[in-house]
């Protein structure tokens, strides 16, 4: 229940109800949360079979040094678990997207790396995900939002305690 809070809302034993402002602010964001992938998924599924997970996790490590990353930092930067994650990049291995080997600096972490293949998949898909995000996200606002934006989602933002540290 998230509408107007009774007399004596706020005591330990009863949470604070959100105001008026803050209600409309949380179903905002909500909002934002649970449509907007999919209106930026459908034009990669429509024109490329790829749902906005896989653009993701193949672009992470397209903009990577070496087109190499960590499969836990990516999951955090896709944002998904270890083991959607996974799943993924086992079809683009077996697509020849993607190859998996441990990481040379420190064994117990694995390494996804892009192949040719997979560069030139996610080269030809970003065209397609940059115009969604422009139209869907950052055209309708203005450079002020758009700060705003940055600002808040970095205010929100959470990472798990393991991608804390640099290079983790």
């Amino acid at each position: 229940m998230t509408s107007s809070p009774p007399p004596d809302a706020g005591t330990a034993d009863e949470p604070q109800w959100l105001t008026a402002a803050e209600k409309e602010a949380w179903t905002g964001l909500a909002s934002l949360a649970l449509l907007l992938p999919g209106r930026l998924e459908s034009p990669l599924q429509r024109e490329f079979g790829l749902s906005l997970f896989e653009y993701l996790t193949l672009s992470h490590i397209s903009e990577s040094p070496e087109r190499r990353l960590r499969m836990s930092e990516l999951a955090y930067l896709a944002n998904g678990s270890l083991s959607r994650l996974s799943n993924v990049v086992k079809r683009f291995e077996k697509r020849g997207w993607v190859e998996r080997f441990p990481d040379p600096d420190d064994g117990r972490f694995t390494l996804a790396a892009l192949t040719d293949a997979g560069y030139e998949v996610v080269t030809a898909a970003a065209p397609t995900h940059v115009r969604a995000v422009r139209e869907l996200v950052l055209d309708p606002l203005t450079a002020a939002d758009q700060r705003a934006l940055a600002r808040i989602a970095a205010k929100l933002r959470t990472r798990p305690a393991d991608l804390a540290a640099p290079g983790g």
